[in-house]
């Protein structure tokens, strides 16, 4: 996620206070530990010598009182003083005495060299063996890092030892236990206050650390917004107000006012600029070629929307690219444009070239661009040659259907008249007709008045087909056109034995048509389709988008269409089904013409036919 200038101006000054907080809160629990283990170590030291000084007087009292040891041997002399402590209630009551006194005193005793315990301020305690345990004086002298380690870590009795002697030889030593646990209950209250205060500190430091940035900011904002106007074409945009603390304009303010007079020379230029960009959009959207500009560092600085159909992939996609990222090793049309490292040659070369709508002969052409004898980069032309000869095929066909709807409309208005006449008459025929004469009259006249029927639809669809069409454009979403269209043609589909498999994307954008006549046209290929696989088979209706087309795709799995009968197809009256009129294909055509798009075929004798057509987008 990339933060704002202003909160990575905050954080940062928080980060800072807080990294002082924090040195200077470890350096003051640092202190108050040390501190507070050293004032225990004396404390606890000191008693130690009291508990031992009434110790020496418990013994000198026993020995005024009379007691004595039974012999000089170490078990008597150990059982004297044990006897003499627990006698003495003053030695007693300065045991337990600090234990209430003093809450991290863990315990206080009197030991032997043994480790027997002689005396002690808890009465369960005397007649069992204790082990030594850390010394405290150790941790009192250590460094700030162990202290620290002890004190926040496990919980372990540390002990202050006062050793003392009888008859000259080491006897035992008084003990006093300190716990870390009940050391550090004392300790909390003091580093709670402490990091309540510093939370408190940084608390204030990040709003001061927030108003400062934004103070700090602010011109920066209004320069972004300045900014913001000008790319969005606001060439006028005014100048930040900017200030330094002496109320005149700082560096900011420099800056904002240089931009301003930038944003004054950008006018100029983008206006000159938009009206090149209109007019080469408006030149390259028309045409069919694909045409790639490139630098002279052979990166693609111009790619016309044509050509998608030979790259297969957007326009935009290979902008900014090298020639040999669109071009790379094994690609077809890379041989053929001579490309030797970024190195585009003039040439000019003829190959066929695998596309998303079949095997197509392309012309590829390169051509040099220089200024003043340097070269400053080349054009590259691809020309879908079946296409120009797609075109002049299907102008042909225009030519001709236009030609024969004038002559079949002045032949259906002669034929016309006649018809009717032939009607009346045979109608009086029929009137007067004896009700006696034989079969064979009767069945004449029957056979005339179908014959004439025939006649007269015959000459009304051609007076219907030549009839100029009535077009009334909307914009239409054609996967919602397209499903009516199945929805109309489903009990054809499904009387013939033929599966239907769409693909209609919501997603393509909407057309300029007239509903009525699209979804004929599209009807006529569809049934079309279906007469052409008698023993059923499969029929694709597909709907997609090239670049700024919409395509319908038909396709069938039926016989196929001849090659000698591929330039035929879309004439009027041209058919090979027997009982066809030859007229869907060349209505479809003519009404596909009729709403700007055009419509082409592929066929494989054998394995079926693929229609399409190609409808401008209405944006």
């Amino acid at each position: 996620m990339q933060l704002r200038l202003r909160t990575k101006l905050t954080l940062v000054m928080t980060g800072l206070v807080f990294l002082v907080v924090v040195v200077l809160s470890g350096v003051y629990f640092a202190r108050l530990t040390g501190q507070v283990i050293q004032e225990t170590n004396n404390r606890a030291n000191e008693l130690t010598q009291q508990v031992f000084a009434q110790a020496k007087r418990s013994l000198a009292d026993a020995k005024q009182s009379g007691m004595k040891a039974n012999s000089d041997a170490p078990e008597d002399r150990h059982d004297y003083v044990r006897q003499a402590f627990e006698r003495n209630d003053g030695l007693t009551e300065a045991m337990q005495a600090p234990l209430g006194a003093n809450p991290w005193i863990y315990d206080v005793m009197i030991v032997d060299k043994n480790g027997m315990v002689l005396a002690s301020g808890d009465p369960q305690t005397p007649g069992s063996y204790v082990a030594p345990r850390p010394l405290f004086g150790r941790l009192a002298s250590g460094n700030v890092i162990r202290q620290m380690k002890a004190l926040y870590g496990p919980d372990p009795v540390f002990e202050v030892r006062y050793p003392f002697t009888m008859g000259g030889e080491p006897f035992g030593e008084v003990r006093v236990g300190i716990s870390i646990s009940l050391l550090r209950n004392e300790i909390l209250p003091s580093l709670r206050n402490s990091a309540a205060i510093a939370l408190v500190a940084l608390l204030v430091s990040t709003g001061l650390a927030m108003v400062v940035s934004g103070a700090t900011l602010a011109p920066l904002q209004e320069i972004s917004t300045q900014l913001d106007r000008i790319s969005a074409g606001q060439f006028d945009a005014p100048v930040a107000q900017a200030t330094g603390f002496a109320g005149g304009a700082d560096e900011l303010g420099l800056v904002s006012k240089k931009i301003s007079q930038v944003g004054q020379q950008l006018r100029g230029v983008h206006e000159i600029f938009s009206t090149m960009r209109e007019n080469l959009n408006s030149v390259m959207a028309g045409l069919e070629d694909g045409l790639l500009l490139f630098t002279r560092d052979a990166r693609a600085v111009m790619v016309s929307p044509a050509a998608e159909k030979f790259l297969g992939a957007p326009s935009g996609h290979f902008l900014g690219r090298r020639v040999t990222e669109i071009f790379p090793s094994g690609h077809p049309l890379r041989h053929a444009l001579h490309i030797e490292g970024d190195e585009l040659s003039e040439t000019a070369s003829e190959i066929e070239l695998e596309t998303n709508q079949g095997t197509k002969r392309v012309g590829v052409s390169v051509q040099a661009i220089q200024e003043d004898g340097e070269k400053m980069g080349a054009m590259v032309t691809l020309r879908d040659l079946d296409s120009i000869e797609s075109i002049n095929t299907q102008l042909q066909v225009s030519e001709r259907l236009a030609a024969l709807g004038r002559i079949t409309a002045g032949v259906a208005h002669e034929v016309k008249n006649p018809l009717n006449s032939m009607r009346l008459w045979l109608e009086n025929l029929k009137e007067s007709l004896p009700s006696d004469a034989d079969a064979n009259s009767h069945q004449a006249v029957q056979v005339l008045d179908k014959e004439i029927d025939r006649l007269d639809a015959v000459v009304k669809r051609f007076l219907d087909f030549t009839r100029p069409m009535e077009v009334k454009l909307e914009q239409t979403q054609l996967s919602q056109l397209l499903g009516e269209v199945l929805d109309v043609a489903r009990p054809q589909l499904q009387k013939a034995n033929v599966e239907m498999k769409q693909s209609l994307p919501n997603d393509v954008p909407e057309v300029l048509v007239d509903r009525d006549l699209l979804k004929q046209a599209v009807l006529n290929l569809v049934l079309n389709a279906v007469e052409a696989m008698p023993g059923g088979g499969q029929i694709r209706l597909e709907l997609s988008r090239r670049s700024e087309m919409a395509e319908i795709t038909v396709g069938d799995t039926g016989k196929g269409i001849p090659l000698e009968n591929r330039q035929k197809i879309f004439q009027l009256f041209f058919t090979t089904r027997p009982g066809g009129s030859g007229i869907g294909l060349a209505s479809a055509f003519r009404i596909v013409q009729v709403l700007n798009g055009s419509i082409d075929f592929t066929s494989e004798v054998g394995r079926g036919t693929t229609f399409r057509i190609e409808l401008p987008l209405a944006a």
